[in-house]
């Protein structure tokens, strides 16, 4: 990890002292631990910010669509660069202008599990090898980062980045076996226990509206919930609207859900996100073979339309 976030603080100094371009996205120490925080080098003598480790865990991707009048330079793993693809391809992006720094990822640990591990609050943590270790006051724990990663990452089928200008490190393995396997569990259940599953996650929503946030491909200028002519769900914090909320940003995202987690990742009521894509994400593969935001020029199979579908020989 520290060499690699040595080639990332180099290859970011170069880009800024070079003038191929005016900002470098990246991650910086968090101020708290588990953490690490998105941040903007204007400066080269600034690139020594720079780090990577395994709490780098928001999509950058998210950044790119507000900064369209500079050359950007951006720290992208493999769900970062499937985002930006996505957005390409809806011309929400020029390539041109992004430089992208191309690192191959081994999973980010879920701070959440992390802190409920430990038997009281986390004042430092550090990586050593395949473990985390998490101190405290009077305490020290060693957890290994394979039972510690966030759910998406556990499932994720893509940890290298599909696009890039330099690729930094060596790509890695899939670790992932089935990347539905969270949902085909749910998907076994019952009618009414899979129905009562969703009502009781939905209902934990407070509508803060952090999941929209956090994911690059949110980017309306006016959201469907805000919108007032028509009224499309209701605005108040009762089941059917927190019911309708969920349905529908997830129909959004269908065939353009890049499976990075950031939604579920930035939810401070930790409602489960990864299943409800997951879910679409899953009849989107078994239904037309796509996954988003692997191919530039590639569109989402909803964003296309055929002059023969619905003949019979649409598969």
């Amino acid at each position: 990890m520290q060499e690699l976030a040595e080639a990332i603080r180099e290859e970011g100094k170069r880009l800024l002292e070079s003038g191929e371009v005016d900002l470098v996205i990246g991650f910086t120490v968090g101020t708290l631990p588990l953490r690490a925080a998105p941040v903007f080098v204007r400066r080269a003598e600034d690139a020594e910010q720079l780090v990577w480790n395994s709490f780098c865990e928001n999509n950058l991707a998210v950044y790119l669509r507000d900064i369209r009048d500079k050359r950007i330079a951006v720290v992208a793993k493999g769900c970062d660069t499937r985002a930006i693809v996505a957005l390409i391809n809806e011309h929400q992006l020029d390539r041109d202008k992004i430089h992208i720094i191309g690192v191959p990822c081994h999973g980010m640990v879920d701070r959440r599990t992390v802190a409920r591990r430990a038997p009281g609050q986390v004042l430092a943590v550090r990586e050593e090898g395949e473990e985390i270790v998490a101190e405290g006051e009077s305490f020290s724990i060693r957890l290994p980062r394979s039972k510690a990663l966030y759910r998406s990452c556990a499932a994720c089928t893509h940890p290298n980045p599909v696009i890039y200008d330099i690729l930094l490190g060596e790509e890695v393995a899939v670790w992932a076996e089935d990347p539905y396997a969270h949902v085909r569990e749910i998907e076994l259940k019952p009618a009414a226990e899979r129905a009562a599953y969703f009502a009781t996650e939905a209902q934990r929503c407070i509508r803060c509206y952090a999941c929209r946030q956090a994911c690059p491909m949110c980017y309306c200028e006016e959201c469907f919930v805000d919108h007032t002519t028509p009224r499309w769900i209701e605005s108040g914090v009762t089941p059917a609207g927190l019911q309708g909320w969920q349905i529908g940003r997830a129909y959004h995202l269908t065939g353009r859900c890049v499976a990075c987690g950031a939604c579920e990742r930035s939810c401070p009521m930790e409602i489960d996100l990864v299943y409800l894509n997951g879910k679409l994400r899953k009849e989107v593969w078994e239904l037309y073979g796509f996954q988003t935001g692997l191919i530039v020029g590639e569109l989402p199979p909803l964003a296309v339309f055929q002059p023969d579908e619905g003949s019979d020989s649409t598969p």
